[in-house]
């Protein structure tokens, strides 16, 4: 391996998908749960997220990036304290109406000043 080359064999990424800095405003909500959150990253299939707070996440919740008004479906694949990385199903629109599954992420961004 060069000084300069790709990382090593153990601590590769193994995302299918690139991911992307998102550093979005976020709300992870599930039935009892809402939190503020930062979207850390994104790609096709996951993201990662900071809560804004150490709270146990249930398996399934839904994040809302507050600024572009989409909520995110996931699965909790992993957590750590504040951090945890979430399998996503593809970005729902907030704005009009929403799926009844999604009435409370709608609620819970419209709580956190989406308009």
């Amino acid at each position: 391996m060069s000084l300069f080359g790709s990382k090593p064999a153990a601590t590769e990424d193994r995302r299918s998908a690139t991911r992307r800095p998102a550093n979005a405003r976020g709300v992870v909500c599930a039935p009892g749960v809402e939190t503020a959150c930062l979207i850390v990253d994104l790609s096709d299939g996951g993201m990662k997220v900071q809560l804004d707070r150490g709270a146990a996440l249930p398996r399934e919740v839904v994040v809302v990036d507050v600024a572009q008004a989409v909520a995110y479906p996931a699965t909790v694949v992993w957590q750590r304290t504040n951090e945890a990385g979430l399998r996503q199903t593809g970005a729902k629109s907030l704005r009009g109406l929403a799926p009844a599954r999604l009435v409370g992420a709608r609620e819970a961004w419209l709580r956190a000043g989406g308009r």
